[in-house]
Parts: structure tokens; sequence; C-alpha cells
């Protein structure tokens, strides 16, 4: 195949829609062998302040989030320079986009602008190579599947009942195959709906954005001790076969150097101690930006007092950055990263603030938005970077479960279970973090979080018998 074959040949966008009903930009990229790419850029509802900026028309059409000037910017602007360029330069097309937006947060061009065309260039240069899209981005070793997490009860800015923390996650490790996994994940979502829908009625088992249940709870102990229930109804050990995750998005609930949680404004200490009591009650493995995302110094006490048990993952805090990826690992602020490429807002930058987690010994997770589409390129990417996890909604709505849906058929395609699911991590960082080689057998009980099954201790919230210690 002549090279030329992957020289891009025409580029172009169109405004399409989202699933919360907004408008966002699609990008499709032709290269000149016939190749054919296309991506769409997801939305967050809850972003951090140094996210790259989407490019918004205002005005009163569409409530102000078209994306006509986005798509006019492709159209006219950034399809003649890259007409012509090998679609395997994915650095330098990023890096072109970069120079052609010259913003340090992309509010020029706009990050939604720039991560459809950078998606779309990928996927057009795995076509013409004849490569599945996670191949293309990961090589011949990109064979370990991720750890689904899914976002089954909501609050915060995602719902309109009065729990603090965002999301409340099931987390199934304990099995043999991706295909096991997400068949657990998809019976507990049904038996949580129909506790939930036993206890509160009907209302309480509409879904959110993200296809969680958002019923009138306010402590968050109470989505934990359902979720506990839920995992025992459908026949499934915590802790050992499906663990728990939170999501806090405490930047949300930072004012004025205090932190708003169940209607008191608390010290940073004191939403500390929430945790540690929760982690300790509760099989929790994933504790997603526990504070605001400049609180660096309780980030790092978070990991201090809780990383033997549990991720503590920067979103917010991190933004895909990788500069504030080596200045949090620096600090010794997180043990993981959420990657999300609109935030920062090309590929290039994304695999960047990945390989620097890698190089400190982080692990990466890669996630879907609020605001997301029928795009299932998370599910490639994860793959193809050995992600230790996915956090990609609830096993509902189709901009989800598509997602899922990928992954099955990546796994259907590799065709060689049971398969890994985790990336390698270095000696030191395992020497340093011993419970904490995640999955890199297979996707099994022997290697499931060993503290949690040690160390956790049962309280009167939970059923005799399941946290074993």
């Amino acid at each position: 195949m002549g090279g030329e074959a992957f020289n891009i040949r025409r580029v172009r966008a169109l405004q399409v829609i989202d699933s919360r009903g907004n408008p966002t930009i699609k990008a499709y990229v032709e290269l000149a062998g016939g190749g054919y790419g296309w991506g769409i850029a997801p939305s967050g509802a809850s972003r951090g302040e140094r996210e790259a900026v989407e490019l918004r028309d205002g005005g009163r059409k569409w409530r102000g989030k078209g994306v006509s000037r986005a798509v006019a910017i492709v159209n006219t602007i950034v399809a003649p320079r890259l007409e012509g360029v090998d679609s395997r330069r994915q650095s330098y097309i990023d890096r072109l986009l970069i120079e052609l937006d010259g913003t340090p947060n992309k509010s020029r061009i706009g990050g939604n602008t720039t991560t459809a065309l950078s998606i779309a260039t990928a996927r057009a240069a795995a076509d013409q190579a004849g490569l599945e899209l996670f191949q293309y981005l990961g090589g011949a070793g990109a064979r370990r599947l991720p750890i689904p997490i899914l976002n089954v009860i909501n609050g915060g800015v995602h719902a309109g009942n009065d729990l603090d923390f965002q999301e409340f996650m099931i987390v199934p490790h304990g099995f043999n195959s991706f295909t096991d996994a997400i068949r657990a994940a998809v019976e507990i979502y049904g038996e949580l709906r129909g506790l939930l829908k036993e206890r509160y009625g009907a209302t309480a088992v509409n879904v959110g954005d993200e296809g969680g249940f958002a019923p009138p709870m306010r402590k968050a102990e109470e989505p934990l001790q359902t979720l506990v229930q839920a995992v025992e109804k459908a026949g499934y050990e915590p802790g050992r076969e499906v663990s728990l995750g939170i999501d806090a998005a405490a930047s949300q609930l930072y004012r004025d150097g205090r932190y708003l949680v169940e209607g008191k404004a608390i010290s940073r200490e004191e939403l500390l101690n929430i945790y540690q009591r929760l982690v300790e009650n509760y099989p929790i493995v994933y504790l997603e930006d526990p504070f605001s995302e400049d609180d660096f110094e309780s980030f790092k006490a978070a990991v201090e007092a809780l990383s033997a048990r549990t991720l503590i993952v920067g979103d917010d805090l991190l933004v895909t950055n990788p500069e504030r990826v080596k200045e949090a690992s620096a600090d010794g602020a997180v043990t993981g990263l959420l990657v999300k490429v609109n935030q920062v807002g090309t590929l290039t930058e994304a695999l960047e603030a990945i390989q620097a987690a890698r190089d400190r010994g982080v692990a990466h997770i890669v996630s879907h938005r609020s605001g997301d589409t029928e795009d299932t390129f998370i599910a490639d990417l994860s793959v193809a970077t050995g992600a230790l996890m996915i956090k990609a909604g609830a096993p509902a709505r189709s901009e989800r479960t598509s997602k899922y849906n990928r992954l099955l058929e990546i796994e259907d395609t590799l065709a060689t279970p049971p398969l890994t699911l985790a990336p390698s991590y270095s000696a030191s960082y395992a020497a340093a973090n011993p419970w904490r080689v995640y999955l890199t057998g297979i996707y099994t009980t022997t290697v499931i979080l060993a503290n949690i099954t040690t160390n956790f201790r049962c309280t009167a919230l939970c059923s005799p018998g399941y946290f074993r210690g």
C-alpha cells in the first residue's frame, strides 16, 4: 500500500445532537486511498476549570449551544491545512490543530472541534491500514480489556435528589471475561431497579443522563447499602466479585474553603473522615475527585489514608493534562488518572497524559462524558492503552451500552479467553503497592484487591458472611 493512500483528501464537519439533546460537532476525514473516519465530541456537565473550552455559538438558537461556528471553522480554515497530510502523523496533525488555535485552552477553534478532528483522523488511518481501531492505536500487544465501572445511582449535578456525591458505582472485577463482568453488572442493575422501585416507588427508577437511577436518598450510606444488597440479591459476593466506587465530584461541593455535605459546611479533615468511614464499612475500591480540583494537599492526605484499599482518582484535578499528571504524581496526590480526550482536546495530549501516568505508577481509567453519543472511540482507546478500567455509565441508554457492546465485539475479535485485564506496571510500582498489581493475570478472584478481602470489617449495615476479615 503506497504511502500516499494515507494522505488526507477531504475534511468536513457537521452539527449533530448528543445524548442530552444538545448540539455537538462531528468531523469526517477521507483519505486518498479510500480510508474513512469520523469522530464526535462529547460534553460534560461537571467540568474542571482547566478543561479545553468548547466553542459554542451563543444567542437564542439551540439555547446558545449551537456549534455552527465550530463547523464553519473546520470546513473553511482547518480543512485546507489538513488536506494532503499523512493521516498516520497523528502527533503532527494534533500539534497543527493546537497551533491553529493558538490559545492555552483551545478557546479559539474549540476543544470540541479539535477532539472530533483528532478522533476522526485516527479512525481514518486505522481504516486505511485495514486494522481495528484498538489494534492501530495499541499494536499487537493491545489484548487486555478494562474492568467496567458502572454509575448506577446518581447524585450531585447529575440528579435532582439530596445526595451530595455525584456517582455511586459498581465494579465487577472478579470474573473470567469482560462478557461475564457485564452480565453481572446487568443482573445487579436489574435487582437494583427492583429494590428501588419497591422502597421508593416508580419515580425512583427513572434514569439520568448516564443511565443511573436517582432515588430520594440523602446520606452516602444509603446508596452504598442498597448496592451491597443488590449485589447480594443478584447472587454475587461484594468485595470479591463486585466492589463499589464513588465519584464525589467535590469541586461542586466546595465553597469558601469548606465542603457542603449533608447540609453542613465541613472541613477537609471532616470530609476525609467521612471517606475513611465509608471505605471501612463498604468494599469501595474507587474514589474519584474526593476534594476540590485545587486541593492537592487533601488529595495527598486521601492517598496516605486510603490508597491501601482504594484508588484515589483525579478527574477535575488532572483534566487529562500531562503536566497536571506529573505535578500530582510528584506530590503523591493520586493513584489513578481519569482520561477524557475532550478535556485536553486531542488524542496526542491524552496519550501523553496516559504515558506520564504509566511512568509514575499511576493507573489510568478511560471515561465517557454525561453528554455522550454513539461514538465508541473510548472503548478502543481503553484496550489500546491497557486501561485498568473504563467508566461508561450504567448498562442502559444506547450511548452508554454502545461502548460496552464495542468491548464485547473486541473480546470476540481477540477470541482468546480468558483475556488479561490490566496494564503491566513497573517493578518499583509493584513493590510499593503489592496489592495493587491489578488483575495482571486474568479477570479472576485470585488477584482481587487483597486488602479489601483481608482487612474489610463488615458493619451492621452489611449482610453477615459477605466481607471476610
